[in-house]
Parts: structure tokens; sequence; C-alpha cells
């Protein structure tokens, strides 16, 4: 299992009640929903971190 660091996110109210209740939604925390929004963006992006594609230099 990949090592997990903390840090602070500041988002506005309305933003934090919508991924609240998503997640609510789909039997998850907050903070997994976050993790899983923003592992489905890098993976749509093809910069999720087990991507084998090309590497930004290329």
């Amino acid at each position: 299992m990949a090592k997990k660091k903390a840090f602070a996110l500041r988002i506005n109210e309305e933003m934090l009640k919508a991924i609240e209740k998503w997640a609510s939604d789909e039997f998850r925390s907050t903070n997994g929903q976050i993790e899983w929004m923003l592992m489905q963006y890098l993976k749509q992006n093809k910069r999720d971190p087990k991507h084998k594609g090309k590497s930004d230099s290329d």
C-alpha cells in the first residue's frame, strides 16, 4: 500500500458540501471521495502513478 501524506486543503464551503453529499451517496468518507476524484482525473489525463505511458519530457 502506498504511503499517505497529510496536507491542508482550503476549499470553498459549497464545493465541500457537494463533495460530502457525493461521498455519502457512494458510501465513502469525504477524504476517500477526494482521493477517488483526484485519481480518476489523473487516470483520465494519463498521469496516474501506475501509468506506463510516455513521460512529460518525451
